[in-house]
Parts: structure tokens; sequence; C-alpha cells
């Protein structure tokens, strides 16, 4: 009973911070209309830089080691909801230089390998290019989550080059196998099912958590294999 208290106390504050958040986004959104659009613009951008170096990078392996080691690469720009959820979260100003400054992953790049060494060898190639500046990393593969997460994630800073200027954008870039980007992809629609009883909660967290171990053991197999065929 003190639980349902905590929780309806905690979604009546929410309502509250969303409306006062909805409010002050609508004037900010009037009055910085096409500054708004022209950073979105430049986020569309550095997407389109960032992929491009990617898919360079694919087609100059794929000559060296007579096979393409991403196998698709996926975009996507934050929604203007998901901006302001994290601006709530972040406690940070609502303005176009804080929204730069402070929110590293409104571009996304997600590059999905074949084999988990793809991933070292593209990032490797990839931070080694002179314009890409590493700012953070985060190797969720080598140290996963506790709740069976693998992945591999970087905030780069990457010129895009306009028609009368040079601007840094930053955009968080995601490396994986196919096996992570299918286990993340499902626990991340199962995670946002509602009204899940906490006993349930628990039971379905060890049964993720036993299928990332068995798509972690998966990989590892396919890359012996793959080994053994390149050796003979």
């Amino acid at each position: 009973m003190q639980l349902s208290k905590i929780r309806l106390n905690e979604n009546k504050e929410q309502i509250i911070i969303n409306r006062i958040l909805s409010d002050e986004s609508i004037d900010f959104t009037k009055e910085n209309s096409l500054p708004l659009e022209t950073l979105m613009a430049y986020y569309r951008c550095v997407i389109m830089e960032i992929e491009t170096k990617f898919r360079v990078l694919n087609e100059q392996l794929s000559l060296q080691y007579d096979r393409n080691p991403i196998e698709s690469i996926k975009t996507r720009l934050k929604s203007w909801e998901s901006i302001l959820r994290k601006v709530r979260n972040k406690n940070i100003p609502l303005n176009l230089e804080s929204l730069e400054k402070n929110i590293n992953d409104i571009a996304g790049i997600r590059v999905i390998c074949s084999f988990q060494e793809d991933i070292y060898q593209l990032l490797e190639s990839f931070l080694r290019q002179d314009d890409v500046k590493l700012i953070k990393k985060k190797d969720y593969i080598k140290n996963p989550k506790p709740n069976g997460y693998k992945s591999l994630h970087l905030i780069v800073e990457v010129p895009i080059f306009l028609q009368n200027e040079t601007k840094l954008m930053k955009a968080e870039v995601q490396l994986r196998t196919i096996a992570m980007d299918f286990w993340a992809s499902l626990e991340h629609k199962l995670r946002y099912k509602k009204n899940i009883p906490e006993d349930e909660a628990e039971i379905i967290a060890e049964e993720l958590l036993e299928c990332s171990e068995i798509s972690s053991a998966l990989d590892k197999r396919m890359q012996a294999i793959k080994n053994r065929i390149i050796n003979n």
C-alpha cells in the first residue's frame, strides 16, 4: 500500500513537471522555430557524415578480407519529445546552446557487425581518422550492464562542411553484433510493457539475462567457426 502511495505521488509530480515543461517548450519552439530547425538539420548532416565514413570503411575492408564486416547501419534523430525528456532529467536550461552542449545523443548511428572482432577493428579504423574526435567511450561488451545489455558506445565530434563554414557536431555511435542487436531490440520493447507485477518482472529480468549470456556464447562460437574456416 505504501509503495502504491509513493508511485501515485511520483506520478502526480511527473504530471506537474510535464505540464510546466510542455508550456515552456511550446513557447521555446515558437520563438526559435528557424534556429531549431537549422540545428536539427546540422544533426542530420553529422549523421550522413558518420554513416558515409563507416560505409567507406566497409568497402575498403571488404576488399581486404573478401567480406563485409558491417551487416547494416541504422540512424536516428532523437525526437523532440525525447529531447525534452532529457532536458527534464538532466535539469538543464531549455535553449539551443544548452541542447548542443549537454545532450550528446541527438544524432545517433548504430553499426551492426557480423562478428565481435569486427567491432574493434572498425573502432580502431574510425577513431584513427584525423577529423574524428572521441569525447567518451563506454564498452558494454567487455563490461555488460547488469541486465545483460552489450554494445560499444561512443560520443564523437565530427565536422560538417556547410556552405560558408565548418561546424563541429557531436553524435552517438553504437557498435554491436547481430546477436547483441537482436537481444537489445527485444529487451527494449519488453521494458516498456506496462503493469507487470513485480515478482513477474524479476523472473523476466532473469530470463533476459540468461538470453544475453546465450547470445554472447553464440557470438563466440560463430567467431571460432569463422577463424577455423579462415585458417584452413
